[in-house]
């Protein structure tokens, strides 16, 4: 095969593989996606003892069989790339690998083979083949709105585990290893479940000081909840805002994506040059 073949082969390759405009690509894609759903599905069935106890031969069979697949397909897409290296570190690039690499694993780690379930993530490429764009936009205010995020929710984390610390101590202090209390990380897990208000029930203070310090947390704990939540909610609202098209003349948001003038100024959107 001469080398202008193989190039025509691979970018015939590449069209198929990673576009979705083609009959082929769709078709491709489409065949990979349920794949995905059917390897994910064999995983939960072997966590089934039911299943497992009768069916465990042909689960690790059909397994192996999704694993092969998927380290083909993952071969081809490094031949066909443009640039290999870049598919390899890309999100998706290296979601693809580590979709098949827990079945190798688990030849060394027994039970590794469980987290194949990761191959879940390979499942976002549905909103690329349905061109659901709206989906994808959204997904990009979500993404931004967390980016903008990070660092109040990173402040609000440290002020909680450091509350959590001093009140786990403070219940350690109090009630002591005869409640339960056994040591401060045990202490300070009581403090997180408390807070978090999940209230596992498995420590529990016994005397009036440690229920009215408890009492105190857990009313401190609904307000908590609230503080990560009007966080994300401003910072989505402001790149949602920040993300839709604005008049250029006075900077007010474009209310209909067809219009021809603002609704503000009046001015004409987009004047013919």
């Amino acid at each position: 095969m001469t080398i202008n073949n193989r190039e025509e082969l691979r970018k015939k390759i590449y069209t198929i593989v990673f576009e979705s405009d083609t009959r082929k690509g769709r078709l491709f894609d489409l065949i990979l996606l349920w794949v995905i759903l059917l390897s994910i599905i064999s995983v939960f069935l072997e966590s089934v003892a039911s299943f497992r106890e009768r069916y465990l031969t042909a689960i690790q069979i059909l397994e192996w069989l999704f694993t092969i697949l998927f380290s083909l397909e993952y071969a081809v897409r490094i031949y066909s790339s443009k640039k290999p290296w870049t598919y390899i570190f890309s999100f998706y690039g290296l979601i693809d690998f580590i979709s098949f690499i827990p079945n190798y694993l688990s030849l060394i780690f027994p039970g590794a083979q469980y987290l194949m379930v990761i191959r879940a993530l390979r499942l976002l490429r549905v909103f690329r083949i349905l061109k659901l764009s709206r989906f994808i936009n959204e997904g990009n205010v979500l993404k931004n709105a967390l980016k903008a995020s990070v660092h109040k929710i990173t402040v609000f984390i440290l002020s909680v585990i450091t509350l959590v610390t001093i009140i786990g101590t403070l219940m350690y202090i109090i009630e002591g290893e005869e409640s339960g209390f056994t040591n401060i990380p045990i202490a300070i897990y009581w403090a997180i479940v408390t807070i978090t208000t999940v209230g596992y029930g498995d420590i529990s203070p016994q005397s009036p000081l440690g229920q009215l310090l408890a009492s105190i947390l857990m009313i401190v704990g609904y307000g908590i909840i609230a503080v990560p939540t009007g966080i994300v909610t401003v910072a989505i609202a402001k790149a949602s805002e920040d993300s839709k098209e604005k008049c250029s003349f006075c900077s007010s948001i474009i209310q209909t994506e067809k219009a021809n003038y603002c609704a503000n100024c009046g001015k004409e959107l987009n004047p013919k040059k």
